[in-house]
């Protein structure tokens, strides 16, 4: 069954669209979005959950981002869902078909013209084609839209050093500032495990490609990230202490030297500060 997401700022044109996409029976969930921004922030928050989604179904001229512009961002995705564009405007559909397009509808939405373009993302989403990554972009790397003064921008996963739960949000931090984010850190955790994220404190998530320092002392532990000096709780200070003596350190148990692919060192001694559990 397809989990698709509707998106339109017209509530009519909305409510009609999800009303036919229910009625598929080869739809079994469908999602709604007022506007472009807002579908961006939910895809987002589906792929940090794990939540797979085979289709947007959108509107293109909408206020601030429209479907073009979010079509375009979906190339920073590693896995972004087929786009089908419904509209009332027949002057883009050549533009639609360049940025990758499934189908192109024209409103008023036929049902039986619907139904054909369910069709398309369910053959696409059961023959899978390998996409090729965005132009300079890493396969492996990952984006997250953050909204900046009524903008989206695409932050990499790459240039996030550490992340810090704030409430219902948490907060990306990079070499260029923070980004505020609405998602647990809980899931972020989960999905970025396998990409060498670490859990350091209830509230922390550090990037281990981004260490340069551990510290261990008294049975206490500390990661040095840029100017910052971030404490382990004793509840993580094992894990840690497992993870990252084996990144820094040769198989034969020799220290890596400061030229090595990771550039850190471990120090035995230092570390203070009052522990975080």
């Amino acid at each position: 069954m397809l989990h698709v997401l509707a998106v339109d700022d017209e509530r009519p044109a909305l409510e009609e669209l999800t009303y036919l996409l229910r009625k598929d029976p080869r739809v079994g969930r469908v999602s709604c979005a007022g506007d472009a921004s807002s579908a961006l922030r939910d895809l987002s928050r589906m792929l940090v959950e794990g939540e797979r989604l085979d289709a947007v179904f959108m509107d293109i001229r909408m206020p601030g981002l429209d479907g073009l512009d979010f079509t375009r961002l979906l190339t920073g995705f590693a896995a972004p869902p087929h786009v089908v564009f419904v509209t009332a405007h027949d002057d883009c559909a050549v533009t639609a078909f360049e940025l990758g397009a499934l189908d192109y509808l024209l409103k008023p939405v036929r049902p039986e013209r619907l139904a054909e373009s369910v069709r398309r993302v369910a053959g696409a989403v059961d023959r899978p084609d390998p996409a090729p990554a965005a132009e300079g972009r890493d396969p492996e790397d990952e984006m997250i839209p953050v909204e900046l003064g009524g903008r989206t921008r695409l932050v990499s996963r790459r240039a996030v050093t550490h992340v810090e739960a704030q409430g219902d949000y948490v907060r990306l931090h990079t070499a260029d500032g923070g980004y505020l984010v609405r998602m647990p850190l809980s899931a972020l955790t989960k999905r970025w495990e396998a990409a060498g994220f670490i859990r350091i404190h209830r509230s922390t998530l550090v990037a281990s490609a981004h260490i340069t320092e551990v510290r261990f002392n008294g049975g206490r532990a500390a990661v040095q990230i840029g100017d910052e000096l971030l404490q382990v709780s004793r509840r993580h200070t094992r894990e840690v202490r497992d993870r990252l003596v084996r990144r820094f350190h040769h198989p034969d148990g020799t220290a890596a030297g400061g030229d090595g692919a990771d550039g850190g060192a471990v120090d035995g001694g230092g570390g203070g500060g009052p522990d975080e559990r």
